[in-house]
């Protein structure tokens, strides 16, 4: 994450939150490099923000699924509550999802905006070794990164069957408020488990090509 003093911090948000309305992407960056942050920076800074995402969303849906699990092994009849307590699990899944996917997205965006820059400089070189050297480091960047953003976009694929079958049974059970309705559940968790087992699976992949490529930019 960027170390700047409390001014510039204070400063960069301010601008940051005002370009980002507007959708000025050009004017963003140009405001960014004045206090010294580059693309460069501001797409370490996204990739870290998804990898940290995805962290966040493998927490959210074992915790998920601990709910779901102790809803299906009910013995008492309070099935009102059990619903409140696995559809405010399911609300909370969708939530650190769609932060998930908003994340990876502005890896994209920013990503996109870094390589078109980079081929543009390579023209400006007056040194044809050079040049040649710095479109070498472009392509083996840009194919790291492609790697990256593949595995992330795995990732977040991964999230839309455990949502489905989540959303499924969440509607089963605010349907149907009786004990029949639990038990009818206790077949799908197996189904919802081995889904976020996958889901976690994918994730930590994306995770670990988050850092690797963090390790290459920097």
């Amino acid at each position: 994450m960027y170390k700047r003093n409390n001014n510039q911090l204070l400063w960069v948000l301010g601008v940051g939150l005002v370009l980002a309305l507007s959708g000025c992407s050009g004017t963003y960056y140009s405001a960014m490099e004045k206090v010294g942050i580059h693309k460069r920076d501001i797409m370490v800074d996204r990739v870290e923000g998804a990898r940290d995402a995805q962290e966040d969303a493998q927490e959210q849906f074992k915790s998920a699924l601990e709910q779901f699990n102790s809803v299906v092994q009910l013995e008492e009849t309070d099935i009102k509550r059990a619903y409140d307590k696995l559809n405010s699990e399911f609300e909370a899944s969708v939530e650190v999802a769609d932060e998930v996917r908003s994340r990876i997205d502005k890896v994209e965006d920013v990503a996109e905006d870094l390589f078109a820059e980079w081929e543009e400089e390579l023209e400006m070189y007056q040194n044809r070794e050079l040049r040649n050297s710095s479109r070498e480091k472009l392509q083996k960047t840009r194919a790291r990164y492609r790697e990256m953003l593949s595995s992330m976009r795995q990732a977040e694929k991964s999230m839309d069957p455990v949502l489905r079958i989540f959303q499924d049974n969440v509607l089963y059970l605010k349907h149907n408020l009786n004990a029949q309705a639990i038990g009818s559940l206790q077949g799908e968790f197996a189904s919802l488990k081995g889904e976020i087992d996958r889901l976690v699976s994918k994730m930590n992949q994306s995770i670990e090509e988050s850092n690797r490529f963090i390790e290459h930019i920097k």
